[in-house]
This record gives C-alpha cells, structure tokens and sequence, in this order.
C-alpha cells in the first residue's frame, strides 16, 4: 500500500513540475526524484495514457503550453552533455553582481542554469524558457525580458522593440549562441529578425562570448550575424578537424576547449 501511495505522489509531483516548467527531461527528473531513468520513463508513459502531458524524445512537455515550447523542447535532446560542458565552462567566466546579455537557446538555457548558484547577477534576455527558469529558481537574481514580437512556437522575442531596447543597454557579458559556423562566411542563423538580435547582443556588451558545440560546424546556415572575430572568447566541447583554430589564427579572439 505505501508503494502504490508512493507510486501516485510521485506522478503527481511529476504533472505538477511539467505544468510549471513547461518541459522535463528524464535524466534530470530521475536524479530529482532519486529514481532510476526507466522509473520515470514509465510515469510519463502512465501521464500521457491519462492524457496529462505529451512524451517527446528525452523528457515530456506540458499540453496546455504545448505550442510555445515545442520547437525549443525538441532541442533539448539534442547534444545535451555538449551543452552542458560549455555551459559549466561559461558559467565560470562569471563573477557574482555582473550584467549578461543571454541569447536564446537550449546552451544558454544550460548556462543560466549553471549559474544558479551566483547571486546579484542581471540577466537580459528575450528569451521566456530562460527569464521563467531565472524568476522561479534564481531568487537573488534579476531578469530583464525584451520586449517585442513573440516568434511563435520558439519561445523568444525579436524586432525592433528589442533591438531599441538593447541600444540602451551596455552589459558586461554577452553569451551567444549561432545556428552554425561555416568557415570563410561566419556565424549563421536561418532566421532574419534573430540575425538581427544576435548582432545588437554583440555591440552591447564589454565582452562577447560565443557559445558553440562541435556539431554547429559547417551547419546548415542561410544568414550571417557576424564572424568568429567578433567575440573576445569562442566556448566549444571540441574543435573539428582545427576548423575554428584555423579561422581564429591571428586574431584576438581565444578559443576554450570545455
């Protein structure tokens, strides 16, 4: 009788934390709830058969938030430990009371994660995933969200409201993250208005960090919003065949290996 009670406070608890957050991913749900990963793969298999949530590849998401989150959510699988090692390196570039300049992402989403534990730091961002994670888990941190259009179904804001408001702003870190890299054209995006942004985070900063998995090089890109040698330090868990040491040599940028 106790396990069966046990069994349905879990799941409730589980319904509850997607409701709040959005999205789940199952590795972090088993280390919260001390449970093993197969566990937690059948309540969310038992919450989707009671129609209370979507299951999606690594987690689940909420299905009353389901649009707004889907786009990004399905990015969160994807090179997770990558994400995770550039983060914790990023995260330490940080000192506690700094200003930051966020991008949107699922890296930055790590980063901001990673830096839970710093206090007095103000984070701007257009991004909703991360300004929400700062306002219900970063009590001593502040969250400035830009305004303007929200671009449906990923989650962040873009235009000329943002771009007016970033004008006005000068952090001491800006952390930005490109679609892709390819060699000889630069960082890319497939999205105009985010080209746009990633370039005002650029000039709005003291120092810029480009946040960047192996996998983004040679991507698939359609538009540049500036090159390797805009940013002061390139963060990646690897360097492909040298492709960004090559493009970096003899500039002033650096690349860190996570």
């Amino acid at each position: 009788m106790e396990r069966e009670m046990g069994l349905e406070e879990r799941r409730a608890a589980l319904f509850q934390l997607v409701e709040r957050e959005s999205s789940v991913r199952v590795q972090q749900l088993a280390a919260d709830f001390g449970v093993s990963p197969v566990t937690i793969r059948g309540d969310l298999k038992a919450l989707e058969r009671d129609g209370k949530l979507k299951r999606t590849h690594g987690g689940a998401v909420s299905l009353s938030r389901r649009l707004t989150v889907s786009v990004q959510e399905r990015r969160l699988g994807v090179q997770v430990e990558a994400k995770r090692l550039i983060a914790r390196r990023a995260a330490s570039l940080v000192q506690d009371g700094e200003t930051l300049l966020v991008d949107s992402g699922t890296t930055t989403l790590e980063l901001v994660r990673a830096l839970s534990l710093h206090a007095g730091l103000t984070i701007v961002t257009c991004d909703l995933t991360i300004a929400n994670f700062i306002d219900s888990s970063m009590p001593s941190c502040d969250v400035i969200l830009l305004g303007g259009l929200l671009r449906k179904a990923h989650r962040y804001t873009t235009g000329p409201i943002a771009l007016a408001a970033l004008a006005r702003l000068h952090a001491d870190k800006a952390f930005v993250c490109p679609g892709s890299f390819l060699p000889g054209r630069g960082l890319m995006t497939d999205y105009q208005s985010m080209a746009e942004l990633k370039a005002a985070f650029l000039g709005a900063a003291r120092q810029r960090v480009c946040l960047m998995d192996a996998s983004k090089v040679g991507a698939r890109g359609l538009i540049s919003f500036g090159g390797l040698d805009s940013f002061e330090l390139v963060v990646m868990d690897g360097d492909p065949r040298g492709v960004v040491a090559a493009e970096l040599e003899g500039r002033a940028a650096e690349l860190v290996v996570a």
